[in-house]
């Protein structure tokens, strides 16, 4: 066991958890996605609802869920160490350039970008989860649904019609997008998945990852502001 906490707060131990909580979250982002594409639907909201329904009131989901904030904040908190202990390292020892390494913009920004997606996840939170746990919500009956079921649509609908919150949505969006084209390849390259023959495919898969989940995203509040 003590193996193992060494090996945990190390640097390659912490590397090693960023990028699984990594990758946790980027498959989170899929699952998510998939879910709030019953937007769309036009049906008054009752598909969106009742996902929703089943999916804060599954005893199994609910246990991923919390398990999904457990690694979005360690993400976060390990992202932010990381940074600063790399900074500080930089002070201490003269910058050797790589030629074999390209420094992109996004890993250059990484710990800005990282800070700003919480941030608009944040923001996300208390407009909606949060918003739904306090019961400002209101509530309507399907058939086929046993019990009442909380109207999340209408919080979207209410919440996408303001042009500032659509703004935010979109920059957070843009910010995701840059972090998530950065530490998708990253993440693989963590764990040893680097060679000539594989690295190609991750980077191209992981490019568009970072452009059409993001966009996946974005056109919801988009198609809520102007046409709904």
């Amino acid at each position: 066991m003590n193996w193992l906490m060494k090996f945990l707060s190390s640097s390659i131990g912490r590397k090693l958890i960023m990028s699984l909580t990594g990758l946790f979250l980027i498959l989170f982002l899929i699952v998510h996605l998939i879910g709030n594409l019953q937007l769309f639907k036009d049906d008054g909201g009752e598909a969106f609802n009742v996902y929703a329904h089943f999916m804060t009131s599954n005893p199994l989901i609910k246990i991923i869920a919390y398990g999904n904030y457990f690694f979005i904040l360690l993400h976060a908190f390990l992202g932010i160490y990381i940074a600063r202990f790399n900074r500080k390292a930089k002070g201490q020892q003269p910058a050797v350039a790589n030629p074999n390494i390209k420094i992109t913009w996004a890993s250059k920004n990484m710990p800005v970008l990282g800070g700003l997606v919480f941030a608009f996840l944040l923001m996300h939170m208390g407009d909606f989860w949060l918003k739904m746990k306090l019961g400002q919500v209101s509530m309507v009956e399907y058939a086929g649904v046993e019990g009442q079921v909380k109207d999340l649509y209408e919080r979207v609908s209410i919440s996408f019609k303001e042009l500032w919150i659509v703004i935010v949505y979109l920059v957070g969006l843009l910010a995701l997008s840059y972090h998530l084209q950065h530490g998708f390849q990253s993440a693989f390259q963590t764990l040893g998945l680097n060679h000539r023959k594989y690295t190609p495919f991750i980077k191209t898969l992981g490019t568009l990852y970072a452009i059409l989940v993001p966009v996946g995203f974005a056109l919801m509040p988009i198609y809520y502001y102007f046409f709904k």
